[in-house]
């Protein structure tokens, strides 16, 4: 980094304007690709899943919560593990906070694991997520999962997404993104190889 390329103040300003332009097209760009997405053909869902949650036994249809637009989120949380995956719990800590804003969008926001979800145990495991978590009768993959449900009550698949896909959900990694050492991943055995989960870093 010490030998990072240095200019004058007017010669910042000049080479900042020319990113502008850039950044204003690809935010464009975003727009547009946000609207291909949301132009997407739905799938009805046809399969009766049911999910074990804070309420005993529920359907697909139920998690909407009254809302007609929802959102899970994969979390990957094995029942013999004692915390779930580092990435995931990655992910979800930027969740935290967000619930009641998009409620008010008419949308919840679910995450779905094979882990136990009794209060016991997720005081134990996992205390510190504020949405509803719910236990499937499914093998799981990290991954975001979008659902409609119409007023006679059709539930349909609108879109999903998984791996890089999950980026744009990830407010960290954007942060990390401006700073001059970025994501600074490129010489770890692993992409992730330096996270923890936030209550066990060292420091």
């Amino acid at each position: 980094m010490e030998s990072h390329r240095t200019v004058s103040h007017d010669n910042w300003i000049e080479a900042r304007k020319q990113l502008l332009a850039k950044e204003k097209e690809f935010t464009r760009l975003r727009d547009q690709l946000s609207q291909q997405r949301r132009d997407l053909p739905w799938e009805r869902v046809e399969k009766p899943y049911v999910f074990d949650g804070p309420n005993g036994r529920e359907t697909l249809a139920d998690l909407f919560d009254g809302r007609q637009q929802l959102i899970v989120y994969h979390f990957m949380f094995d029942p013999i593990w004692d915390a779930g995956c580092q990435s995931c719990s990655f992910w979800a800590d930027n969740f935290n906070g967000i619930v009641v804003h998009l409620q008010h969008r008419d949308v919840t926001l679910i995450a779905i694991s094979r882990a136990s979800h009794t209060p016991e145990e997720l005081e134990k495991k996992e205390a510190y997520y504020n949405y509803t978590r719910q236990k499937p009768y499914a093998s799981e993959a990290p991954g975001i999962s979008v659902f409609y449900r119409d007023p006679a009550g059709a539930v349909f698949h609108t879109y999903s997404c998984y791996a890089r896909g999950l980026d744009m959900l990830n407010g960290a990694y954007h942060f990390l993104d401006l700073v001059p050492k970025g994501r600074d991943e490129a010489n770890l055995p692993s992409h992730s190889a330096w996270l923890r989960r936030h209550d066990e870093y060292p420091d």
